[in-house]
This record gives structure tokens, C-alpha cells and sequence, in this order.
């Protein structure tokens, strides 16, 4: 069996450094609350509000480190209650993407671009795509065994030496799936 630990993304936005002092001063630097599973990535202490056409999404976590490119990703039903319409992309696939008011304490972005929807992925590094027979951009299915256990299909794959072994889905997802502790997925080619 092909096994593989999944983590839940909530929503979350990252940031080019322009824009993190728009929204927060000058010189400010992202703070690590978090390490997260992917190396260098961190949840920061730095939290947003989203505005959008029905309403306003507080305490949106901003993950560091800043990035070449700002993207807010959130799930389906995040966009439903702030009336936000955003495509199901890869990350860092924005163009022709969602709009939406990004406030911080010193500052707004009123971003043309960059909500998506983000797809669910599995992040590997070389030698462990090597190991579970796949490669980077072919799409495969995953099984959740779980109280409502359920197969997602067109899961792609994303190899890249850094990346650590983990099937990253949105909440909407995790919470079909039923997942509310640390679970594992079996992954179908």
C-alpha cells in the first residue's frame, strides 16, 4: 500500500513583501507562529480580514514566507458566504482568477487577482515519487479510510526535491472526508 499523511488547509493567503507593508508598515517581517510540513513554509502571527460582495471573512492567517506572487486560497464554501467567485487552480495559477479586498492594520489591497480555489495535490519530493511510482503533474486517486470514508480522484501530483511527503486538501474536503485527527490515505494509480 502507497500511504500517505493528509493535511487539511484552511484558508489562508501569501503575500509579496510589497504588499505585506501595504497591508502592515514598512519593513514588517512575517513571525512564525507554526512550522508547517513543507520546509521553510510557516503559519504566521499576521491575520487579515477578506471583504467581499455578501460579507467579511476575519483572521485570515497570512503563510510565509513572502512569495514572488499575492494568492488567497479558500475553500468553496468560503467564497459562497463572501460572494467571491474563484476557479480551482493549482497554487500559483492566478491569472484570470478571483478578486477580492484584502485589509490589514496599516492598509487594504484590492486584489484583481488571486482567489482561487486551491486543487488538492500531493507534494513529493524526488526520491519518494520515485518510491510511490509517480510523477510530477500525473493525477491519481486517493483513498480516505475514516468514518465516511471516500476516494478523491484527480489529485495531482507536485515533485519538488524540498517537498515532504502530504496530500493537501481544503476544508470542505477534509470535512466530507470526516476527518477531525491525523489520518493517512492510500493512494490508487
Amino acid at each position: 500500500m502507497k500511504k500517505i499523511k493528509v493535511e487539511v488547509s484552511a484558508r489562508h493567503l501569501h503575500v509579496t513583501q510589497e504588499d505585506l507593508e501595504a497591508l502592515f508598515g514598512e519593513d514588517y517581517v512575517l513571525e512564525s507562529k507554526k512550522s508547517l510540513s513543507q520546509k521553510g513554509e510557516f503559519a504566521s502571527n499576521a491575520l487579515v480580514k477578506l471583504v467581499g460582495p455578501k460579507s467579511e471573512m476575519e483572521n485570515v492567517r497570512i503563510v510565509g514566507p513572502v512569495r514572488s506572487y499575492t494568492q488567497v486560497e479558500l475553500s468553496r464554501t468560503d467564497c459562497f458566504n463572501i460572494g467571491i467567485k474563484a476557479p480551482l487552480r493549482l497554487s500559483g495559477k492566478i491569472e484570470g482568477s478571483g478578486k477580492v479586498k484584502v485589509v490589514g492594520p496599516a492598509g487594504e489591497l484590492d486584489l484583481e487577482k488571486g482567489v482561487i480555489i486551491a486543487k488538492r495535490h500531493i507534494h513529493l519530493a524526488e526520491h519518494e515519487a520515485h518510491e510511490f511510482g509517480v510523477k510530477n503533474g500525473q493525477e491519481v486517486k486517493v483513498a480516505i479510510d475514516s468514518a465516511r470514508s471516500l476516494v478523491f480522484e484527480k489529485v495531482e501530483i507536485r515533485v519538488k526535491e524540498s517537498f515532504s511527503a502530504s496530500l493537501h486538501i481544503d476544508t470542505d474536503e477534509g470535512n466530507a472526508a470526516f476527518i477531525d485527527a491525523e489520518i493517512d490515505a492510500e493512494i490508487l494509480i
